[in-house]
């Protein structure tokens, strides 16, 4: 897998800062992340692309890129443990979505 080229690891940097944040964005850029990060637990719907200015937008489809091969899991790539991604969950309020048999 080839490793993440500077301007994708910017692109990523630049979502985990915002899905962290406090605009109307943030909350759709945190369910992105958390897509990649665990999709299974934490679908993500493509229509939420529409709530994101085109500069937010162009960075989801960076890292989408990147992460279509992953060279690393995109919380490796922060620097950031599986706790940093379940309360980024927690701060907005996204629940998992429930498994069949659980």
């Amino acid at each position: 897998m080839p490793r993440p080229t500077e301007p994708q690891l910017a692109a990523l940097q630049r979502l985990w800062k915002v899905a962290n944040g406090h605009s109307g964005q943030c909350k759709y850029v945190a369910r992105f992340l958390l897509g990649l990060y665990n999709g299974t637990d934490y679908p993500f719907d493509l229509t939420n692309f529409r709530s994101l200015d085109q500069g937010l937008f162009e960075d989801c489809l960076t890292v989408l890129v990147m992460d279509s091969r992953p060279y690393q899991e995109v919380h490796v790539l922060l620097g950031c443990n599986s706790g940093e991604f379940n309360q980024l969950a927690a701060d907005w309020r996204i629940e998992r979505t429930a498994r069949n048999g659980e």
